[in-house]
Formats: C-alpha cells, structure tokens, sequence
C-alpha cells in the first residue's frame, strides 16, 4: 500500500482509497479529496510538514499524518 505521503516531489497519484474515521475522513473529502482524484505534490515545507498538493485545479496544504490516511497509485 503507497500513501500520499509517499510520492515525490512533483509526481502525480491517484487516490485509490481514504482510511481513517469520522471527522477526520470528513475533513479530507470536504477538502475534495476523494476516490479516483489526481492529486500532484507542488512541495514539502523544509522540516517536511505540511505537503503543498494541486487537487482539482486548486492549492492545497495537508499535513503528513493526514496524508498517511490516503491510499494512492
């Protein structure tokens, strides 16, 4: 299983499944994170945390264990 957290600056992945629970779950589809969405990783804050992605067409900061709750290919 990859997760967000793993792909690299500048690549592209598709979101295959969210894990996770509740409000937190909510949050990250509230964001417009969801199944079969391209999400492109822009950058890394210098310490590592928050990641910089694109999703549909717009920017958006997600913390590391947060993207660890996002199955992509």
């Amino acid at each position: 299983m990859k997760t967000l957290r793993e792909v690299p600056i500048g690549g592209t992945a598709k979101v295959v499944k969210l894990h996770g629970t509740g409000a937190v779950k909510r949050r990250i589809m509230d964001m417009g994170i969801t199944k079969n969405v391209e999400i492109y990783v822009r950058k890394v804050a210098p310490l590592g945390d928050p990641l910089e992605l694109t999703v549909r067409g717009y920017e958006l900061s997600l913390r590391k264990e947060d993207a660890e709750m996002i199955e992509v290919q």
